[in-house]
């Protein structure tokens, strides 16, 4: 077919004509329950693989992953895999099963990813397992292949958030700072470790002799004494964490100590400053910590750290929980906003993070009339199969998000 000169113009024109607006008008929402009738533990992550049967996988914190019935109204939830004898907890308030992934090409080759606790010595877990050969709604606890395993000081600040990358099917982890008040062990600084990092790893490749291949792009690559895994560092417990398929920015929540919880938009190499700063601010912990050990509490010389794009005080909450950005259908006004909570005081929030001017609109569109008795908890924000958000609740319930009447 013959193009005429205005064909490119007018291309152009339908795509921006595409791109949500970038409206300051509120999305009006309201909290839907689903699956009222089953019975759930601390569910922490709900993941669709790209198999085409449209199913949904429910992580329970304390260690199944159970098959979520089409019926939303059903009393009953299947278990795919049960961890219970393959990960170990000392305290459930922050161990137990944390993530979990499919493969891109689950569909072709059955293999999923999983992060958890494991104890003596206590560490985190990255390791692959394979679905049953003859059950596709059941795991197989045998097919078991480590990763990697970081080593955890203590029991909190685990995170362990994983999933791939919409683009290249590269496998990132959110690792915390290992634990204690004040990030006291000093981890998420140094390159040595892998505590207070985002790693990020090729699943499909060997490196010399590693279960997994380090990408030749990740930045420390080639680094004297850097742990090539790292992609990003500088975090305290990151809990949430996505990557816009259609923009690409990478949306990191990090949760704070005593003042600041904060949004970041990860970068190859980034440094976010945990422990000299919370959020942008200067980490008044870190001085009298500093002293006590005896040592230096200023940054090394050139330090740059990465702002976050959003942070919110204690007046607003007590513990973030990151989400994804938002392309569904049903609510308009939410397009392109990535979704996110607070723990603690059951507020919701709709953020717009627009790129050429490096600005942000952010809207409340749930508060809860008592912090003491918020509609949901939040553990986590997931897309269903159509791009709408299901959130999880500490508590064992699951509500969507909807358009408010």
């Amino acid at each position: 077919m013959k193009r005429s000169a205005l064909t490119p113009v007018l291309a152009a024109l339908a795509a921006l004509a595409s791109i949500p607006a970038f409206s300051a008008e509120a999305p009006k929402i309201k909290l839907e329950p689903v699956y009222a009738g089953l019975k759930l533990e601390k569910p922490v992550s709900l993941q669709i693989p790209n198999d085409g049967t449209g199913r949904r996988f429910l992580v329970e914190q304390t260690g199944k992953i159970r098959l979520l019935p089409a019926d939303e109204a059903a009393t009953e939830a299947p278990v795919f895999l049960d961890m219970a004898g393959i990960m170990s907890v000392e305290k459930d308030f922050e161990e137990g099963l944390l993530g979990l992934a499919f493969h891109p090409d689950y569909k072709e080759n059955g293999r999923f990813y999983l992060s958890f606790s494991r104890q003596g010595p206590k560490r985190l877990v990255l390791a692959e397992y394979a679905v049953s050969k003859t059950n596709p709604n059941t795991a197989d606890p045998a097919s078991e292949r480590i990763l990697l395993e970081v080593p955890q000081p203590e029991w909190n600040h685990n995170s362990g958030n994983i999933f791939f990358d919409p683009k290249d099917s590269l496998l990132y982890l959110c690792v915390g700072d290992g634990g204690m008040k004040n990030g006291l062990h000093l981890l998420s600084q140094k390159l040595t470790s892998w505590s207070g990092k985002v790693l990020r790893i090729d699943v499909d490749k060997r490196t010399a002799s590693l279960p997994y291949g380090i990408p030749s792009d990740n930045p420390f690559v080639g680094t004297p004494n850097a742990a090539p895994e790292i992609w990003a560092y500088g975090f305290r417990n990151p809990w949430g964490a996505a990557i816009d398929p259609e923009t690409g920015l990478f949306y990191l929540a990090d949760v704070g100590q005593d003042f600041y919880e904060e949004i970041n938009l990860v970068e190859k190499g980034g440094n976010y400053g945990w422990n000299f700063r919370e959020a942008s601010h200067v980490f008044p912990g870190r001085e009298p910590l500093m002293a006590a050990l005896g040592q230096k509490a200023d940054p090394p010389k050139g330090a740059v750290f990465i702002d976050p794009i959003h942070e919110y005080s204690r007046a607003d909450g007590l513990s973030i929980t990151g989400g994804f950005v938002y392309h569904g259908k049903a609510i308009p006004a939410m397009q392109g906003h990535f979704v996110y909570g607070d723990w603690r005081f059951g507020n919701l929030w709709a953020l717009r993070y627009d790129e050429s001017t490096k600005s942000v609109v952010n809207h409340l569109i749930e508060k809860p009339a008592d912090v003491a008795s918020p509609t949901t908890q939040p553990t986590g924000f997931f897309p269903d199969e159509n791009g709408e958000v299901l959130v999880l609740d500490w508590r064992g319930a699951i509500h969507r998000i909807v358009p408010a009447e």
